[in-house]
């Protein structure tokens, strides 16, 4: 006997926050290139000090107080959120850097290859089984991440550190029985003592702070914590409302945005090696999202 297929209105209903938050994520640089001037490992620092206060305020707001209390209370949650705080300040950090300077490709290179990254890791970590259109998928991304490495090795770090980074990110937090936003909030408030440290050495620095020399760019500082927090938010809410078969199709709009923002918008030039790894990729992203749909369809029957 079949179960009755599933009312489509939970993915009509997590569709417009899940749309909303891979939006915020692919038009982000257009953001960042209006903050060129302040330097990344300082926007870095800002971006924390700026998300903390916002975090709090949405947990306020949404009645997560002792969710955030329970795990302030573990030691084994206090330590996982250490790590990933850490995997996530150097996404952070990798992520503003190559796209102010320029290495908008790389940065989309390395999120089409996060979630493959992530089926690997997947069955190298938790023993999960890989199926052969899944192995086929990782083969090709991996032909792709050796073009890189033959045509492109500049910017192939930039790739490798965006995509494994927030792998293992994801896999640290799948660990820890704590909500995407009261982690945030944990991590932000790890990360605050260095932040609050780089935002000083820069203030006392021959060149002075970027933040609150004038309105407009102070402005634009303060505003990082509202795309980072928002889009979480909006991604939370979206992993509640739709199947997570869904969400992993939609999260391929944000690195293609940014695939097309660097060809059109800030006019990068394209290198034979590059587009050769971007059409791999697009063909191991192919062959996922078919697995995926498949597995989801045989699951429905």
């Amino acid at each position: 006997m079949t179960s009755p297929a599933p009312s489509p209105a939970p993915v009509v209903s997590g569709l417009a926050p899940a749309l909303g938050a891979y939006l915020i994520w692919g038009f982000l640089p257009l953001y960042l290139i209006l903050v060129k001037t302040v330097p990344p490992f300082e926007f870095v620092g800002w971006r924390i000090i700026w998300t903390l206060p916002l975090c709090l305020l949405i947990v306020a707001f949404r009645r997560q107080f002792p969710e955030l209390l329970a795990a302030l209370k573990s030691p084994r949650s206090l330590l996982a959120l250490l790590a990933s705080a850490v995997l996530i300040g150097i996404n952070w950090f990798v992520y503003i850097w190559a796209i102010m300077a320029g290495e908008v490709f790389a940065t989309s290179i390395g999120y089409y290859l996060n979630p493959l990254v992530n089926v690997l890791l997947g069955t190298l970590v938790l023993g999960e089984k890989l199926s052969r259109r899944q192995w086929l998928a990782v083969a090709i991304a991996a032909v792709a991440v050796a073009l890189l490495a033959a045509g492109a090795v500049t910017s192939l770090w930039i790739s490798l550190t965006l995509g494994f980074s927030f792998a293992l990110y994801g896999l640290v937090r799948k660990q820890v029985a704590v909500g995407s936003l009261p982690g945030l909030t944990i991590e932000s408030a790890i990360l605050l003592l260095p932040a609050v440290g780089i935002a000083a050495w820069y203030a006392m620095s021959p060149q002075g702070s970027s933040f609150g020399q004038d309105w407009w760019m102070s402005g634009l500082i303060i505003f990082s914590g509202v795309v980072t927090a928002v889009p979480l938010l909006l991604f939370a809410i979206a992993a509640r409302r739709m199947d997570y078969s869904t969400l992993g199709f939609i999260q391929y709009l944000s690195p293609t945005i940014v695939f097309f923002l660097g060809l059109f918008v800030f006019h990068q030039p394209l290198a034979p090696a590059k587009l050769a790894s971007f059409v791999l990729i697009w063909v191991a992203v192919g062959v996922f999202v078919w697995d995926m749909w498949a597995k989801r369809k045989a699951a429905l029957a």
